[in-house]
């Protein structure tokens, strides 16, 4: 084995300091012989380690450099300019987003149209929007504030610019939440689905060009290849697309530039799309229906607990289980996992006595509090914040 960092065909080793120290200190004793006095409380030892740690930092730069250039192992800025050559970007800080039906007179253009939620919160309008002949158009509303802002159904239903024709605005489902800038584990994910776009197959392809539309944070794709309907009730010869964030507009170009000719697509949002020749294809896609997941977690107590322990399990919970991808069910064994992260290694603070969980707005008192797995429709995600967490007994 080389005394220092070497490459073999399993990739690079690095020594530890105490190595490189070690293997520094009989290299100059080989030169000055072996009676030289190095320990910590010698001038000579504390030159030889300061000599020593350069040389660490050095091996440490190289694999840095070394592992910028696999998109698996690179980090921060070298993933950034890697995840370039499949034609991507890291995704920055996004926008809140909602999809609103603005309801008016026909040919009625809304130029820079904002409307507001209950709490307050403005959205704006694309800018220029135009009423068809039906009366209504769906359109994507932006957040005006950067980050996480949500708002649920019906909740984006007041007009903060008035014109007139147009008479009412509202939201059908719930807005799609912002988030921070994109980490390295999601966008090695999102790499690794890119590369499908010129992928074995087709449906591949289509996900790959939906999932890295801008704006785009959770999806999922469904295929049914049979004659007849699927256990989800997609058509025979048909695909269905369930996406969470991302333009109306985008999402349904995507999936029409992609998908194989004559195959229908399922979804209740319906984008009118035309082809190179300018002939119309209306492509269907799903936004996920949010499924609000409230937790009883019971705890036992032990030597050492604390309140900030409660505080980290319910942190855990929340995020994994708004991490789940669409269509994923809460199975109450992957919780314990989330849960016992919250106790620092090998300590033992607590016992977990019992899970259970409801789904929906009701109040604590009324709400159907059940134990076991939760299932979450083909078309759904499950969402949960801190607040739907309780610990009773321990809070």
């Amino acid at each position: 084995m080389a005394d220092g960092a070497y490459i073999d065909r399993d990739g690079m080793h690095l020594p530890d300091y105490a190595t490189t120290l070690t293997t520094l200190q009989a290299k100059v004793k080989a030169i000055f012989g072996d009676d030289l006095y190095l320990e910590p409380d010698s001038q000579e030892g504390q030159l030889v380690a300061i000599f020593a740690l350069a040389q660490q930092d050095t091996y440490s730069l190289a694999a840095s450099v070394y592992n910028a250039f696999s998109p698996h192992t690179a980090q921060g800025a070298g993933l950034s300019r890697m995840v370039v050559i499949n034609g991507i970007r890291r995704q920055p800080a996004s926008y809140s987003t909602v999809v609103v039906v603005c309801v008016g007179t026909a040919g009625t253009i809304i130029n820079g149209g904002i409307v507001e939620d209950t709490a307050g919160q403005k959205w704006d309008l694309p800018a220029t929007v135009t009423i068809p002949t039906s009366g209504e158009i769906s359109v994507t509303a932006t957040a005006q504030d950067i980050g996480d802002v949500r708002a649920a159904a019906g909740e984006v239903n007041k007009i903060a610019t008035p014109c007139r024709g147009w008479q009412s605005v509202n939201n059908p489902l719930a807005a799609t939440p912002g988030a921070a800038v994109e980490t390295d584990a999601t966008l090695r994910t999102r790499q690794a689905v890119s590369t499908a776009l010129p992928s074995r197959t087709v449906f591949e392809g289509t996900l790959g060009a939906v999932a890295n539309l801008e704006g785009v944070s959770r999806w999922r794709g469904y295929e049914n290849d049979t004659s007849t309907a699927d256990a989800n009730g997609l058509p025979p010869h048909s695909i269905c697309m369930v996406v969470e964030g991302g333009d109306n507009s985008a999402i349904a170009e995507a999936i029409a530039l992609k998908k194989t000719p004559g195959c229908y697509t399922m979804g209740n949002v319906k984008v009118m799309t035309r082809d190179a020749k300018g002939l119309p294809n209306v492509i269907r896609f799903y936004r996920p229906t949010a499924v609000r997941v409230r937790l009883r977690v019971t705890l036992s107590p032990l030597s050492g607990y604390l309140s900030t322990t409660g505080t980290a399990i319910k942190a855990n919970l929340a995020a994994y289980i708004s991490a789940l991808a669409i269509g994923d069910n809460v199975l109450a064994s992957r919780l314990l996992t989330p849960i016992n992260a919250a106790d620092a290694s090998g300590a033992r603070t607590f016992d977990v006595l019992g899970i259970e969980y409801c789904t929906g707005d009701a109040p604590d008192d009324e709400a159907e509090w059940q134990a076991g797995n939760i299932a979450i429709a083909f078309n759904a995600a499950a969402t949960c914040v801190v607040d739907d967490i309780s610990l009773p007994g321990v809070e």
